[in-house]
């Protein structure tokens, strides 16, 4: 099933395209960086299984709001240092997110990479539904993830 566009967040980093691809692959990585600048990820949260119907999982601690931003699903396509494509559901329960139910409401994330001489563009785009105004605030929140990634490309 087709989901309608929400929005997308490109960049081009003065990385190679291997350090890019293995920050958005390594559950370390991804726990170092893969949050707003303002916030951070609860420790032990990340799984990354990047093959075909492998989990990948993160908790986002929201201090400000005294609660914890999970986000889990599975990948979809991994092309090497081309393309990720995975399914992506939100929950603010411990229990929910544990138990990862396949069956939760789901978003679709297709996130490009392209080598581009000593640089690396990356492009992540959403799809899915969301009430009036959000794709805007997920747009944001997700430049100040790429804005993370940045520092944890070049620190």
């Amino acid at each position: 099933m087709s989901q309608p566009f929400l929005y997308s967040v490109e960049r081009v980093y003065a990385s190679p395209v291997e350090k890019v691809w293995d920050a958005w692959i390594d559950a370390r990585a991804l726990e170092a960086w893969y949050h707003p600048t303002d916030l951070k990820v609860l420790s032990g949260s990340v799984i990354s299984q990047p093959q075909v119907a492998g989990i990948w999982a993160v908790g986002v601690e929201v201090p400000k709001f005294n609660f914890v931003a999970y986000f889990f699903g599975r990948y979809k396509v991994v092309e090497k240092h081309k393309r990720l494509e995975h399914t992506m559901s939100y929950t603010q329960s411990v229990e929910e997110f544990v138990a990862r139910n396949e069956d939760a409401p789901s978003h679709n994330v297709v996130i490009e990479f392209e080598a581009r001489d000593a640089t690396t563009w990356v492009k992540f785009s959403q799809f899915g539904e969301l009430p009036e105004g959000q794709a805007a605030q997920a747009q944001t929140g997700m430049e100040s993830y790429f804005d993370s990634l940045e520092i944890f490309l070049n620190p």
